[in-house]
């Protein structure tokens, strides 16, 4: 169910919290050895949509896209072939070309930084003509996310000034949530943290620890489960990764305290338990994750879907865990890749049958190394077992 080797006393721990037992999906192999190669230009933009729902996992081929960013957060890969960056501390966005470099397309303004607050998701409505680009930020009053209008092309992207979608998500030095992202609905999801109140997770009049969905302008959507609120779903402690498999069922990610991070499947109206419940709690009024790791194994922040395989970025782990569920849904098998290798991963992308990963070894947390941090493409294979489609 697990890797073999170092890994098994960790993994067999949490898997054992779990009683996730009878996991169909294929056992996968020791970790490949990471080959790097040199700065390439990158494929055009694809959505995950088109790739096959089939086990994938990280064949260990690299390429690094980008370095020198400062404390990176949000990665928007487009289908020009350029890539827009958000820098959390700065508040700056950076493009990177189509064929390496980088430049800067603009800073985002009332941003302010304190300690995990300031810069950071980006989302765009649209990869193949993008006409406005979205961002979560924190202000001085605030955590909010607003939208901005985005023009030119590789080499001449450029924001406008922006107009507020979303404001009063409670803000703190920590636990400030921060993903966005637009939903096969068309609607607009959004990570809030609990912003270092644990009272807000279980408030359902308090944006804090919450998933939220909003339409693109900020309307609550007549279809959400709580009359005029933007809630989606609450006793969130940190929420900071989401996506959706080829089912369309949704997929977050979720920092723990002190013993279990979180994988949830994202139903609407649920109560996923924080602060009474951290990680399984067996208890009918909570909705449990579908798998949950040790906070030092995992950590993890943004999440994408390739077909119906989840791949998680860890931060305090520092490796990219790959998820397998059981016909889109538990009982999940999980393993880690690149294990140190990279150091702390911050968000993770799907681009077609390939992964855009961030480094975010230079967020006051890690330990830089020479051109960090980076923005790395990691190569897919299918899983030990399954065979290529095609």
């Amino acid at each position: 169910m697990i890797h073999p080797g170092r890994r098994s006393g960790l993994l067999a721990l949490a898997a054992a919290a779990l009683v996730l037992a009878g996991c169909s999906a294929p056992a996968p192999e020791p970790d490949p050895t990471v080959t790097r190669t040199p700065t390439a230009t990158p494929r055009p933009t694809g959505t995950s949509a088109a790739v096959a729902a089939i086990p994938w996992q990280p064949s260990g081929q690299t390429t690094e896209l980008a370095s020198g960013l400062d404390a990176p957060w949000s990665v928007v890969p487009l289908a020009s072939g350029s890539a827009l960056i958000s820098e959390r501390d700065s508040g700056r966005i950076r493009e990177r070309l189509p064929h390496g470099g980088l430049r800067d397309v603009g800073t985002v303004p009332g941003v302010v930084h304190q300690g995990e607050s300031g810069l950071l998701g980006l989302a765009v409505r649209s990869t193949d003509a993008p006409d406005e680009l979205y961002a979560y930020l924190t202000t001085a009053d605030d955590n909010r996310v607003v939208r901005m209008p985005l023009s030119g092309a590789p080499g001449s992207y450029a924001v406008g000034a922006p107009s507020p979608v979303l404001t009063g998500i409670p803000k703190a030095g920590n636990h400030d949530g921060g993903r966005i992202a637009f939903g096969p609905d068309g609607m607009l999801y959004i990570t809030a943290g609990d912003a270092s109140n644990p009272a807000n997770a279980q408030n359902v009049g308090s944006l804090g620890g919450k998933i939220l969905r909003v339409t693109p302008d900020g309307q609550v959507p007549a279809d959400n489960p709580f009359a005029g609120s933007s809630v989606w779903t609450y006793g969130h402690r940190n929420p900071q990764g989401i996506g959706w498999d080829s089912r369309g069922t949704m997929w977050a990610s979720e920092f723990g305290q002190n013993t279990w991070d979180e994988l949830n499947i994202i139903r609407p109206g649920s109560n996923y338990g924080w602060p009474v419940v951290e990680g399984v709690g067996g208890d009918p009024a909570y909705t449990d994750p579908v798998y949950q790791w040790p906070t030092s194994a995992a950590s993890p922040s943004g999440l994408a879907v390739v077909g119906d395989t989840v791949f998680l970025a860890a931060l305090r782990g520092q490796r990219l865990w790959t998820a397998w569920p059981t016909d889109g849904a538990a009982p999940v098998t999980a393993a880690p890749f690149f294990e140190g290798a990279l150091g702390r991963l911050r968000d993770v992308v799907a681009v077609g049958d390939r992964l855009w990963v961030l480094t975010n070894n230079t967020d006051g947390r890690g330990s830089p190394r020479s051109g960090d941090d980076r923005l790395i493409e990691v190569r897919l294979t299918p899983a030990p077992g399954v065979k290529r489609p095609g």
